[in-house]
């Protein structure tokens, strides 16, 4: 199955061979080539229902994940990894406000997202938090690399 994207959004364009590649050399970087996850891309209308029904958190996110992995049981290892919904128009938001642009903030994102279907976890709390950055800052270094433009 690999990496599927569908783009419910019609507000921006997105190039979802892009989001597959950059997604498959996160998952690369991860050392999980085979893993499968689902990216869906909404506009912040479509990405508060979800933060709403399923994490009871008003108002739109920039990314929502659901892993199916069980970080409790972590001998049970299995290719699925889960959902990373992103929602377009908070990304070009965002990455207008903190002056990197659309495609580096879909970039981290994107990584944010996979990195919570692994488990890793900024809530916790603060150490995590860092390792989380910590991975991020490098896998984003390879996504920069690669040169991928999402839109």
């Amino acid at each position: 199955m690999g990496v599927l994207i569908n783009n419910s959004q019609n507000k921006l364009r997105i190039r979802k061979i892009q989001v597959r590649k950059a997604a498959q050399a996160i998952l690369n970087a991860l050392d999980c080539p085979k893993g499968e996850l689902s990216i869906l891309i909404e506009d912040d209308d479509g990405i508060t229902g979800l933060n709403e029904k399923y994490l009871q958190r008003k108002g739109p996110a920039n990314v929502i994940s659901f892993p199916l992995r069980d970080v409790n049981f972590p001998e049970i290892e299995h290719d699925l990894l889960g959902d990373v919904v992103i929602s377009a128009e908070t990304t070009q938001r965002e990455g207008n406000s903190l002056g990197t642009g659309f495609d580096k903030r879909f970039a981290e994102l994107l990584i944010h997202g996979i990195l919570h279907l692994f488990g890793y976890d900024h809530e916790k709390s603060e150490q995590e938090a860092d390792e989380m950055e910590i991975k991020a800052s490098k896998l984003l270094k390879i996504i920069e690399n690669s040169s991928f433009t999402f839109s």
